[in-house]
């Protein structure tokens, strides 16, 4: 599904699309993403993210993907392998670039 996704993102335009699996999530003495997240047993906290050139250029992007009938199609089924509701979303503005 995220193969499926990301190729709609970049159809219409954004630069980079990534999909991660938790995969060295035991930190100590820093709050780790499944304190944030409390995952329920069996489940893999994940962590996406696309890139744009600006944040207009996102809210065109975006306004393209929610309109792409294969995203519709995906958010629809009722076997999506996650719990839309408990997703986090927001924008970042980049403050370092090294």
């Amino acid at each position: 599904m995220a193969q499926a996704a990301g190729k709609v993102w970049r159809k219409h335009g954004a630069l980079e699309f990534r999909e991660c699996a938790g995969d060295d999530l035991k930190t100590q003495k820093i709050k780790s993403f499944p304190q944030v997240v409390k995952p329920k047993r069996r489940e893999t906290v994940m962590f996406s993210w696309i890139v744009f050139k600006s944040r207009a250029h996102r809210d065109r992007v975006n306004a393209k993907v929610m309109k792409d009938p294969r995203l519709i199609k995906m958010m629809k089924s009722k076997t999506t392998p996650f719990d839309s509701k408990r997703m986090a979303y927001g924008g970042f503005k980049v403050i370092v670039n090294v």
